[in-house]
């Protein structure tokens, strides 16, 4: 259990993050009927018409893969990086449904199951499929030659899970031919190992809520843990505060330790006295550490 400075600060950075209004986008365009199945649009800031192209950088948030948490909680991250000088695109997914309380006088638990299988999935897939097109008409200053992925705790497995779709077995319905046309993966604070996290009980079981328990969990975990997907052969890399509560470093780091046994060398920052939250906050220094690691991969 975290000592209560821990818990304080870690409390104290949850709020900053969320303390941000939502910053409308420029556009957003449907990739499929459910209304959940949309991304969110922001042209790169202060750019002139006759600007060379920039890259694009796709943000998935995170959440738990659950249903109270959607995109507006990460577009004040993802105003930050149009400000920075890329054009934005923010996909929403089907997450976990919201399980009302049992019981008829309001008595008994309920709450949100992480994720639905294979609906997440589904979302996912289709909105990287159909982005390129939606980007050319929403985006004209972007450049999808320069295409980024970034995501956050489970945005962060998901961003990595969408640059492996190439390594999924042959009977996947997301697998691809060949990989991504991607200048990187940007993973911050990712949900990357799904054996690890459900030994820690990451976000209280949401792996197990994802996938399923029992057998379910074990049949869907190659389809589905990055950490099972390598090598990829797509540059990565992942951002991690060393004192996150919520998602702990040995995440990301037996993430890093599965793709070297692969053959694969994958960044990892880690960064000293920063939490889970900090990475996705305009205000905190390592939002800026987060925006620097894109751009290298980018340019």
């Amino acid at each position: 259990m975290p000592d209560d400075a821990a818990a304080a600060r870690a409390a104290a950075e949850e709020e900053s993050a969320f303390s941000h209004p939502a910053v409308d986008p420029d556009s957003t365009a449907a990739y499929g009927d459910d209304p959940d199945q949309l991304i969110d649009f922001y042209a790169p800031r202060d750019l002139e018409p006759t600007a060379t192209p920039v890259p694009l950088v796709v943000v998935l948030h995170g959440g738990a893969w659950r249903a109270p948490y959607d995109r507006r909680h990460i577009s004040p991250f993802a105003d930050f990086l149009a400000r920075r000088g890329f054009a934005v695109a923010s996909v929403e997914y089907r997450r976990g449904r919201l399980i009302p309380a049992q019981g008829g006088d309001g008595g008994g638990e309920g709450g949100a199951v992480a994720g639905r299988w294979p609906d997440t999935f589904d979302d996912v897939a289709a909105a990287l499929d159909a982005l390129p097109a939606l980007a050319r008409e929403a985006l004209p200053q972007a450049d999808p030659r320069r295409m980024v992925i970034t995501g956050h705790s489970a945005g962060g497995h998901l961003a990595l899970w969408a640059a492996a779709r190439h390594c999924l077995p042959a009977d996947a319905p997301w697998r691809t031919a060949r990989p991504a046309l991607l200048r990187g993966v940007v993973a911050l604070a990712p949900i990357a190992d799904f054996e690890v996290a459900d030994k820690l009980d990451v976000c209280g079981g949401a792996v197990r809520q994802l996938l399923g328990t029992g057998e379910k969990f074990a049949d869907r975990r190659p389809y589905a843990d990055p950490a099972l997907l390598l090598p990829t052969g797509i540059a990565t890399t992942l951002v991690q505060g060393r004192a996150d509560l919520d998602v702990p470093q040995v995440v990301a780091e037996s993430y890093a330790d599965a793709a070297a046994k692969a053959g694969e060398m994958v960044g990892l920052t880690l960064l000293e006295d920063v939490g889970h939250f900090p990475l996705i906050d305009p205000a905190a220094d390592a939002c800026a550490v987060v925006a620097e690691e894109i751009a290298q991969l980018a340019w």
